[in-house]
């Protein structure tokens, strides 16, 4: 057994429960931001748990560890690093914990030792963290605006998630804040564009024939949308999950020893532990609408500070709605647009920085396609053909292959939130005009931001020293 994907698969289980049973004590490891801090904090601490036993060049993530008595059990010290940090985040979920520790069948020599190394690291790893900023939203206010983040108007007792914790945390491991230019300028030719192909592409289905014909979402498309959903989804939990199952993938069909996934999965992790700080700092700062408010406000007339005027803008809808962040296992509830700004996205940050970070882990480089998805197909829990939409319909099971490799995923997980109607493209990335792919040159949307902190923590290790601090203290 493989001590790392065997607690791997406890912290997928303790983000699914918690997005499922909502138990208020768990609060602060939900949403997309709580869960990939929690992610992070449980891979480092089980990282360097296995290091501090078993040295190797990269080092630990954290300095000053206590030195483990000779024969310490790496596999003792993962569990219980693991245990100790899922515990603290989860605590409604002990008692699995404490069953699935009892089905690890510990045993032999080292076994007390190498729990007393897990358990300090964990400690240490708790303590590192604890001054980090809650995911809750008191004290934030929205502007009114133009432009501006609101409610979705579907939704509009949503709340927003998070609006204090990116700027006021200190990053896990990248050494420095990574920030990105503005989005496009309302009324630019870039801006104009995505709203127009997410005004046609993202549309609830009801509402298609109040766009011309041919240029609507096709079923394929619909497929990609929810493929890549996982939005804190009764069931499924978030997208950081979604990803470790990818990169789980990954790292079986390349026969990873316990080093090589002790070192994968803290580097995953911690990379989308930084995308949680550095998106949601950039978030809240841009503070730009969401296709929801801003194709139903796109006129001038329309909004809290709307001017006076007759002649609606062509591309303006004021009864527009979204498909929608799908409401996953909740029959009766509507879709929604998720309560946070839309520049950049989560999900295209959240991606590029999990998966190019395993690009990098194994020698990849280069932007563009490669070949660590080669012959592997892949099942999201979104189509499993056991969950079910909001209407009660359980969908169909649905195998996705990927001959581009992780840098198609990264991609297709980018483009799939327009698809949904809740993120304009510009969100994810720039289209290159000549192929309608991604232009990563440019330092807009959340895949640079995501391939720019993989390749950071690429080039300088896991150090916890050296990680940027907060931007507001």
């Amino acid at each position: 057994m493989d001590a790392i994907t065997y607690w791997n698969d406890a912290a997928q289980e303790a983000d699914r429960v918690t997005h499922t049973t909502g138990d208020p004590s768990e609060g602060g490891a939900r949403g997309p931001a709580g869960s990939s801090r929690a992610y992070a904090m449980v891979h480092l601490a089980m990282h360097d748990a296995y290091f501090s036993i078993n040295p190797a060049p990269t080092g630990t993530y954290l300095a000053g560890l206590p030195v483990p008595p000779a024969g310490a059990s790496a596999e003792a010290a993962i569990a219980a690093a693991a245990h100790r940090t899922l515990s603290a985040l989860y605590p409604a979920q002990k008692a699995h914990f404490d069953a699935h520790h009892a089905a690890a069948g510990l045993s032999g020599p080292g076994i007390y030792e190498g729990h007393a190394q897990g358990l300090a690291v964990a400690g240490a790893i708790l303590d590192a963290r604890k001054n980090d900023p809650g995911t809750g939203d008191d004290g934030h206010a929205a502007s009114i605006a133009r432009g501006a983040h609101r409610p979705d108007p579907d939704n509009a007792a949503q709340g927003y998630h998070a609006p204090n914790y990116g700027a006021r945390a200190a990053c896990f491991a990248v050494n420095a804040r990574h920030t990105l230019d503005p989005p496009p300028a309302i009324g630019s030719l870039g801006y104009n564009d995505a709203l127009i192909e997410v005004r046609a592409k993202g549309i609830r289905p009801e509402l298609m024939g109040t766009i011309p014909p041919g240029v609507g979402r096709t079923s394929e498309e619909t497929l990609i949308g929810l493929f890549w959903g996982y939005d804190g989804a009764k069931g499924l939990g978030t997208p950081p999950r979604f990803y470790n199952q990818i990169v789980r993938r990954i790292a079986d069909d390349q026969g990873n020893t316990i080093d090589e996934n002790a070192r994968l999965f803290a580097l995953v992790n911690a990379a989308m532990g930084d995308a949680g700080i550095l998106a949601w700092d950039d978030k809240y700062r841009y503070d730009l609408w969401r296709p929801v408010v801003g194709i139903r406000e796109h006129d001038p007339s329309m909004g809290p500070t709307g001017a006076s005027g007759n002649l609606l803008d062509d591309d303006c809808d004021p009864s527009w709605l979204p498909l929608g962040a799908p409401k996953t296992n909740e029959p009766g509830k509507k879709n929604f647009t998720p309560p946070f700004p839309a520049y950049p996205s989560g999900h295209a940050t959240f991606g590029a920085a999990a998966l190019h970070s395993a690009r990098r882990h194994y020698g990849v480089t280069a932007d563009g396609p490669d070949t660590l998805a080669s012959g592997l197909s892949f099942v999201s829990e979104e189509l499993n053909g056991a969950n079910s939409d909001n209407l009660g319909a359980v969908r169909p099971h649905h195998v996705r292959e990927f001959s581009d490799g992780l840098w198609q995923m990264i991609e297709e997980n980018g483009r799939s939130r327009v698809y949904l109607g809740v993120h304009w493209v510009f969100d994810a990335f720039v289209r290159d005009p000549g192929t309608g792919g991604m232009d990563v040159t440019q330092n807009i949307g959340g895949v640079p931001l995501g391939l720019a902190i993989a390749n950071d923590l690429a080039a300088n290790g896991l150090v916890h020293a050296n990680a940027a601090g907060p931007r507001i203290a």
